[in-house]
């Protein structure tokens, strides 16, 4: 079985992922559900043939030493897949997102207006949350794709591994790699703030040393993008504020209030009509919400959100409740991925069932 004809069929089907197990034929995620394609479940011998064709030799060597590897692959030119080769019951697997290299607009995707304003500031904190495969990437590329082509800005993405490719256009592109151009996230946030960058993106907030270093760049006249693995504003704050030790975190709440200006959540659900549609939630800082992150009451978050619509805040609970109201979505589908189920349903008319 060839792995470059099974990347063809995800490209041409619109997969967004691929996945080769053994004891099981190879796998498409298309609209979010998963369908098997080929004649044969794949044996032992085929997904170590395949890891074997699409792994660097360093990545190689990373796996036999640490049992997975990840990196990006270019597909002829047609696409990208981030790919991640494993170790399961001593054979190999094989999981690869695709990444598109047509870059969404903005009303593709589906993104409040006043997520737009964001993009001509010169400092501060932008957070980007979702759970894992939410189009977490590729709202940050439209978003960096348009400063690209608005603003003559040094932009420096720090990425695991480097998805979208960002040719310069109006703005000079710096694009680092974990693993391959610099050693750690912490390492290549340090450096950046050494190489005139107006714009950073960081791919992964994942550590204390990332974290203070990313909050220490926005309040020193820097725009900065980051993600985090969260859904809602108010569980991104707090996210952020339990990671530093009980004895700082009246301090880091403090700085984050001054430099966090927004958070935007977005998560992706089934479409009434097939395949898949976004939903977010906006924060934007002001000053109740900055009230609320310093004296830690995160809790009273929402109720600014649903209060603040004038200001282009969007609650995730409004935004479900509009989509199915357009007919986007189903009931049971905003009901399943709403924050309060009982009082979306009340909403819509009727008891949650």
């Amino acid at each position: 079985m060839d792995i470059f004809a099974l990347m063809d069929a995800a490209y041409s089907r619109g997969a967004s992922d691929l996945h080769l197990s053994v004891g099981r034929r190879p796998v498409l995620r298309l609209s979010g559900g998963l369908v098997e394609i080929g004649d044969a479940p794949l044996q032992p011998a085929d997904t170590e043939a395949m890891a074997k064709q699409i792994a660097p030799a360093k990545n190689w060597d990373e796996l036999l030493r640490c049992g997975s590897t990840d990196f990006g692959l270019a597909f002829a030119d047609k696409c990208r897949f981030r790919t991640s080769i494993l170790t399961q019951k001593g054979s190999r697997g094989i999981v690869m997102r695709q990444i598109p290299q047509k870059l969404l607009t903005f009303e593709k995707i589906g993104l409040p207006e006043s997520v737009h304003s964001l993009l001509t500031l010169h400092r501060g904190l932008v957070l980007v949350t979702g759970p894992t495969g939410s189009g977490k990437t590729t709202t940050l590329a439209t978003m960096l794709d348009w400063i690209n082509k608005n603003r003559e800005v040094h932009i420096i993405t720090i990425e695991d591994p480097v998805e979208y490719y960002h040719m310069h256009q109006k703005a000079q592109v710096t694009q680092r790699e974990v693993g391959n151009d610099v050693p750690s996230f912490a390492e290549a946030m340090r450096r950046a703030l050494r190489q005139d960058p107006d714009v950073i993106l960081l791919g992964e907030m994942r550590d204390l040393e990332t974290t203070s270093a990313a909050i220490t760049a926005a309040e020193t006249g820097h725009l900065v993008f980051g993600t985090l693995h969260t859904t809602g504003a108010a569980r991104t704050v707090d996210r952020i504020i339990d990671q530093y030790p009980r004895e700082q975190q009246e301090q880091i709440r403090s700085q984050l209030a001054q430099s966090l200006v927004a958070v935007i959540s977005q998560i992706l659900i089934p479409a009434a009509g097939g395949g898949r549609v976004a939903a977010f939630e906006v924060m934007l800082n002001n000053p109740a919400i900055e009230n609320h992150i310093r004296k830690c009451e995160t809790f009273k978050i929402p109720s600014v959100l649903q209060t603040s619509r004038r200001q282009g805040m969007v609650l995730m609970d409004d935004f479900l409740l509009e989509l199915y109201r357009g007919g986007r979505i189903e009931k049971e589908v905003a009901l399943e991925r709403a924050f309060d189920r009982k009082a979306l349903a009340l909403r819509m008319g009727g008891g949650a069932e």
